[in-house]
């Protein structure tokens, strides 16, 4: 009777070494060995050349397009635990002419006069051009004309309502900054900003965008973006800007300006009451935030002109897995946008909706089977002299 001997294999398979030589063992050992596995290996975002954007942006689905905005009853459990971070740099301007703001809690922030679900927040970039003067009276004064010159709705809940009410209201604060900066004398008549606000109250997640900064939504890694590009050269914008009695020369609005919309800018804009080429008329998008959802990007051009919004969605979530700290995320995506030599300002701000012990890892640890696999005496005898010798 031949006796025989077990050795463990990290392997869901049973091997009989009966009779068997040393090297033949090495070798079926190497062939059922599982491949080298890091659980915690941050998915590959797209190349630079590859994340170029363009028109069509084929990676990312627009918020309108989603098919599973609606959420789920689990989802009605949700509220998000905010925290954001941002990061602002000149790049290879000579001016900054670039302002943000973010407040995290909004009801803490204004005081008991406000009523608001919970959690509430207040994220804003405001991209300027011809002059700081627009962008910096904008982020001065935006709370001002923003909660107390205009009805800003105040509830504990949000329902139909409230995000109607809340939609009108921004998009009368927005008119309400434009015709500020033609009254101010401080700001030069030349001297305008794009601007995009993102709001957080309970679920509800609003977005107002006038210009081409943008907003990008993550979903389980998948970008969603949460605003359009206001350029000229768009189909709609186009159309519109001709009907007015304006015209798009190189892709710039009247031959000046690359953005279709903006505050400010009352060279460029008739008179008050008419209709003019270039409006201060946001574009919204709104959403329930669920589970799924993991943060938002709120960037200036100066990033997108050179990243695609998936690009920068995987950039960000490959960086909260190392450290899950949005400002230093915030900071990555502009020193990748000047990697890839962005020409303009660079200021990003990014929204976590949880803390990383809140979410599943990416891929769960590979449980480590063992099995029995035996060995004739003659194949033990065989690796003892074998260990004995390398010993």
């Amino acid at each position: 009777m031949v006796a025989e001997a077990k050795i463990m294999c990290p392997q869901n398979v049973e091997v009989f070494a009966k009779g068997m030589n040393v090297r033949e063992v090495e070798d079926v050992v190497a062939s059922i060995s599982p491949k080298s596995f890091d659980p915690s290996r941050p998915l590959e975002f797209v190349s630079p050349a590859a994340a170029l954007i363009s028109n069509s942006q084929p990676d990312v689905k627009p918020a309108d397009k989603v098919s599973d905005l609606a959420p789920e009853p689990a989802d009605l459990r949700f509220f998000p635990r905010l925290r954001s971070g941002s990061f602002a740099d000149i790049g290879p301007r000579r001016y900054m002419e670039d302002e943000h703001i973010l407040i995290d809690d909004l009801s803490s922030h204004l005081g008991s006069l406000f009523s608001f679900p919970t959690p509430s927040a207040f994220y804003g970039v405001f991209d300027g051009h011809g002059g700081p003067e627009a962008a910096a009276y904008v982020r001065k004064n935006v709370m001002r004309l923003l909660f107390d010159d205009v009805n800003f709705p105040r509830a504990s809940e949000v329902n139909k309502i409230f995000s109607e009410e809340l939609e009108n209201t921004l998009r009368k604060a927005f008119h309400q900054v434009d015709l500020a900066l033609a009254d101010d004398c401080s700001v030069s008549s030349s001297s305008g900003t794009t601007a995009l606000t993102a709001m957080i109250f309970g679920r509800l997640l609003m977005v107002a965008n006038t210009g081409d900064c943008r907003a990008v939504l993550c979903r389980k890694g998948e970008a969603i973006d949460m605003s359009q590009d206001h350029r000229p050269i768009y189909p709609s914008e186009r159309k519109r800007v001709e009907e007015l009695g304006g015209y798009v020369d190189d892709g710039y609005l009247n031959g000046v300006l690359s953005v279709s919309r903006a505050l400010g800018d009352w060279d460029m804009k008739f008179p008050r009451g008419s209709a003019s080429p270039l409006i201060a008329e946001p574009e919204f998008c709104r959403m329930d935030l669920t589970e799924e959802d993991e943060f938002l990007i709120i960037g200036c051009d100066g990033i997108w002109d050179v990243m695609s919004s998936q690009h920068a969605v995987s950039l960000v979530r490959r960086g909260l897995r190392r450290h899950d700290d949005p400002e230093q995320c915030a900071k990555d995506l502009v020193m990748e946008a000047l990697r890839l030599n962005t020409f303009d300002n660079l200021t990003v701000i990014v929204v976590c909706f949880s803390s990383l012990d809140q979410r599943e890892p990416l891929s769960p640890p590979r449980e480590r089977r063992f099995r029995c696999c035996s060995l004739s005496a003659e194949a033990l005898c065989s690796l003892r002299s074998l260990l004995d010798t390398s010993g």
